[in-house]
């Protein structure tokens, strides 16, 4: 492998760290892009050179303008489900309209850090999501082998045996990936045996031709904007939520970090220009992005290739690119669903917490069932957020003591929406001779409105009950927000609690 000193620049390390192996990477994504371009194509509506014209300008710009090295960025089946309804109400002119928007709310994303919200998805989200989308990549697969000869079966059962015993092969299997491998084997075969199956010449009509600069030919007026605001609100939110999802699990298998932010402004680049060239919008693609590295691919050149290759071969190799066999590139797809799946999350079910394991069967299930990225994402966030709330509310602990008429409450753990019921409930409000009561809030912190409104309440009540109480112990903090958004100490709070 082509590798460059650790003390090279950081841009060559992120171009020419890995040359040997992004070269044959890129050649391999590429044949991999090119019947998924055309499905999505056929998907969202559109003809299937706008797919190919969008794959190949992503993947050019991404690789420049992208924080997250190897990672391919091409015509994606979740942006394609959203551009169909648009395509069919208001043709394709539209759709480029559409694209060039959702770019610029991208850029703008990107401006506003949204990228860093990353932090805020749980484990169990992403490992859901990657569990997810390893059954739908194995599940696109399915058309290909429905009602097909024998041949299929047998060409992806060598496929998947050249794939998984080809890295042995002493020397060569650590220099050329196995996939390449797969398909320019099974190409051969097929055609020197006049073997009959599915090409990829049946996918679709491949473009002859570059693509061309052009504005899409919509008004320019406040009606257009109506129409494909929505349509681009959905296309910015999906293709970020995938490309960041994508972006994190390509950080685990490569063990280096990306920029998210960057990402969210090189997305949105990516896909202006993919507009301004006929193409439609695109983000990340987990099941290349996992072909990429899985081939070797370590860095920004693997993803610039990968677009290169794809548009030459579509224009200039049409003829061999036809031939080529669908049952090989279904092995391939295979391979990366079997690869992507996260096995290791079977085994430990019974060893995590039955939370984690709540959210990733939901974050899976959803994804499946209705092939929404972002709705799953979402829900399995929302999951891991309520679930977290209920854990930390339950560390709170209230302790009683006192003689006489005097009582003592010494207040420890977080305070916030989740944990105000209990804390209203630890209070002693039945005694009628309690005269002075403290509360002591050193070990305690006040986090929301919520909080600072149960402290209202349990102060008011005492005070209506006649006894004097002093707060005492709050960290600078919790006092802000009391000072800010609390009554009992304002002289105005006499009669806000009624019993």
């Amino acid at each position: 492998m082509t590798t460059l000193s650790s003390s090279a620049p950081a841009w060559q390390q992120q171009w020419f760290g890995n040359v040997r192996g992004d070269v044959l990477s890129g050649l391999v994504v590429a044949l991999a892009l090119i019947p998924e371009a055309i499905a999505f194509s056929i998907i969202a509506g559109v003809d299937p050179q706008v797919g190919l014209y969008a794959s190949f300008c992503i993947a050019v710009v991404i690789s420049f303008a992208g924080g997250r090295p190897a990672m391919i960025s091409a015509a994606t089946g979740a942006m394609a489900l959203v551009l169909a309804g648009l395509v069919k109400e208001h043709g394709l002119q539209y759709m480029l309209a559409a694209t060039l928007l959702t770019g610029v709310i991208q850029i703008i994303a990107g401006w506003l850090k949204l990228g860093s919200l990353m932090r805020f998805v749980a484990r169990a989200v992403v490992i859901g999501f990657v569990n997810a989308l390893a059954i739908l990549i194995f599940m696109a697969q399915l058309p290909e082998l429905q009602n097909t000869s024998w041949h299929t079966y047998a060409l992806v059962a060598a496929g998947l045996v050249v794939i998984y015993l080809f890295p042995r092969v002493p020397t060569l299997g650590k220099i050329i990936p196995s996939p390449l491998v797969t398909i320019v084997g099974l190409t051969v075969l097929t055609v020197w045996l006049g073997i009959d199956v599915r090409t990829v010449g049946d996918m679709g009509q491949l473009p002859d031709t570059l693509p061309v600069f052009l504005l899409p030919d919509v008004p320019l007026n406040l009606d257009t904007l109506l129409i494909i605001l929505p349509y681009s609100l959905s296309l910015a939110a999906v293709g970020l939520l995938e490309s960041l999802m994508t972006a994190t699990i390509v950080d685990e298998m490569t063990e280096t970090e990306s920029d998210k932010n960057r990402e969210c402004k090189g997305q949105g680049v990516a896909n202006i220009v993919s507009g301004l060239f006929g193409g439609m919008a695109g983000c990340a693609m987990i099941g290349q992005s996992v072909i990429n590295v899985k081939s070797g691919g370590r860095t920004r050149l693997s993803t610039l290739l990968a677009g290169i290759y794809l548009l030459i071969m579509v224009v200039f190799l049409s003829d061999i690119l036809k031939v080529i066999p669908m049952p090989a590139l279904v092995a391939v797809m295979i391979m990366v669903s079997i690869g992507t799946f996260n096995w290791q999350s079977v085994k430990e079910l019974k060893t995590h917490p039955i939370g984690f394991n709540v959210v990733m069967l939901v974050t899976v299930g959803i994804v499946v069932y209705s092939h929404n990225l972002a709705l799953g994402v979402f829900a399995g966030v929302l999951l891991s957020a309520l679930f977290f709330a209920n854990k930390i509310g339950r560390y709170m602990s209230i302790r009683e003591s006192g003689e006489g008429r005097a009582l003592r409450y010494d207040v420890v753990g977080q305070v916030f929406f989740a944990s105000s019921d209990d804390f209203n409930a630890a209070f002693d409000f039945s005694r009628n001779d309690i005269k002075n009561v403290t509360i002591d809030l050193t070990h305690a912190h006040f986090w929301d409105v919520t909080a600072v409104s149960a402290l209202d309440k349990v102060v008011l009540r005492y005070r209506k009950a006649g006894a004097e109480v002093e707060v005492i112990g709050l960290n600078e903090a919790s006092r802000t927000l009391v000072d800010r958004f609390g009554t009992h100490d304002k002289s105005e709070a006499t009669d806000i609690i009624s019993h």
